[in-house]
């Protein structure tokens, strides 16, 4: 959320961004209603200080029954503006979290993903000799899944991976952990279960009303709890309410967990293979820092997740993600996309994302900076890696005409010194 200061003294900034990111405009709303609530704070203190002047006064009064009366009708005038003050309060709370992230100046402007702006490729798409097959065509001709037992089992869009493609998740997983572990982050065991609030607390719904989630988010019934859809849920709130030093920023978490989502693409779309499923394996970057080290902190996520591409030996690209694709809670975000030779063209593998001090004001994270001033802290976040979607793309630039898949270089320590799976080898 932002600053109501900030949203008085630059209203028409926070109507742009409105604009930018296609949400919809209630900063004169909110600027009324503050005058109101504010009007009201004032109004009930004026009366109250009143209240406590007549109540004094009562037992030497000559004429107590007129004071008296007089009290209870400020009485009835304090408790009709302090309802009116908390519904207020609380329509205003509501409003404030509607209210977008300012966008980076540099952000491309736009109304949806066709309008990211590709800012590079690494790497040349492997040019095959052979037709090459698909993801579902490799998983089933190696015996590395049962589609249809599992979905008989544990309903649609749910996986279960077998013999040297359960290996090959793993060691993939347990590399990028490692990697970042190497980096200076610490690797956190994130749990899945998690209150509601969490969720809000990290700007990824507008508003207040937890309903809203329903759409997206498995809860649990009967509990208070949901299933959380990434680690940074967790990780977001893991300082609410502290005050950490200056020099002990930037924080750097890698936070492992299942993730679990209702929502699974547009009707039609990934239906069939592992991309798109309701849970999912993934390592999670997150840092807390000044807003000074935002955008160094932005490249070193950034550049991590590319490392991992170039470990995997896959050609990847980054994008810059517009103004109305790249979220509600968001200052910029690039995307760093990957090749998959079945569908000729490249997909997301992790979005990196600064999020200025947005979750922060939810969550009352803050620092106690070198001058001895408070501030809340930024935050950023990007995809170390998520699986079972980064299996796809690996095993489909790395397979032969046998259907067996080469094993990239930096994961063969962790598959026992094998340089391929599958196939007839």
């Amino acid at each position: 959320m932002l600053d109501m200061k900030f949203i008085r003294e630059n209203p028409q900034i926070v109507k742009k961004a409105c604009e930018l990111k296609g949400v919809t405009d209630y900063v004169d709303e909110i600027l009324a209603l503050d005058v109101r609530v504010r009007e009201l704070k004032t109004i009930t203190q004026a009366k109250t200080a009143e209240k406590n002047k007549i109540t004094r006064e009562i037992p030497t009064a000559v004429d107590k029954a007129t004071l008296i009366a007089r009290s209870k009708e400020i009485g009835m005038e304090i408790a009709n503006d302090l309802a009116e003050l908390a519904a207020g309060e609380e329509k205003l709370a509501d409003l404030l979290r509607r209210v977008p992230q300012i966008p980076a100046a540099d952000a491309p402007v736009g109304k949806d993903d066709t309008e990211n702006i590709e800012v590079r490729r690494v790497g040349v798409p492997r040019a095959f000799d052979f037709t090459p097959r698909a993801q579902w065509d490799l998983l089933e001709m190696n015996g590395w899944w049962k589609p249809e037992k599992i979905a008989g089992i544990c309903g649609t869009r749910t996986y279960a991976l077998f013999g040297e493609a359960a290996e090959l998740e793993l060691a993939i997983q347990t590399y990028v952990i490692q990697k970042l572990i190497s980096k200076g982050f610490v690797f956190v065991n994130c749990p899945s279960i998690t209150k509601p609030q969490t969720i809000f607390n990290a700007g990824h719904f507008m508003g207040t009303d937890l309903a809203v989630m329903n759409n997206d988010v498995f809860m649990l019934t009967d509990t208070d709890r949901c299933l959380a859809g990434t680690a940074e849920i967790v990780l977001n709130s893991l300082h609410a309410d502290e005050v950490l030093n200056e020099k002990d920023l930037p924080i750097k978490y890698a936070g492992y967990s299942p993730c679990f989502r209702k929502e699974a693409g547009a009707a039609g779309r990934d239906t069939r293979g592992i991309v798109r499923i309701h849970q999912f394996n993934k390592v999670e970057q997150y840092v807390y820092c000044t807003p000074e080290q935002s955008d160094e902190m932005h490249e070193h996520l950034l550049n991590n997740l590319c490392e991992v591409m170039q470990d995997l030996e896959l050609p990847y690209r980054v994008v810059a993600a517009c103004t109305g694709d790249m979220g509600f809670n968001k200052v910029k975000m690039h995307d760093v996309e990957a090749w998959f030779p079945s569908e000729n063209t490249y997909r997301e593998l992790g979005s990196c994302s600064s999020i200025g001090q947005f979750q922060a004001r939810r969550t009352n994270t803050r620092y106690r900076a070198t001058d001895g001033s408070m501030q809340f802290c930024a935050t950023l976040n990007n995809t170390g890696i998520a699986l079972p979607r980064a299996i796809v793309p690996v095993i489909e630039n790395h397979q032969n005409p046998d259907g067996s898949v080469n094993i990239p270089k930096k994961l063969q320590p962790l598959m026992g010194g094998r340089t391929k799976i599958g196939g007839k080898h």
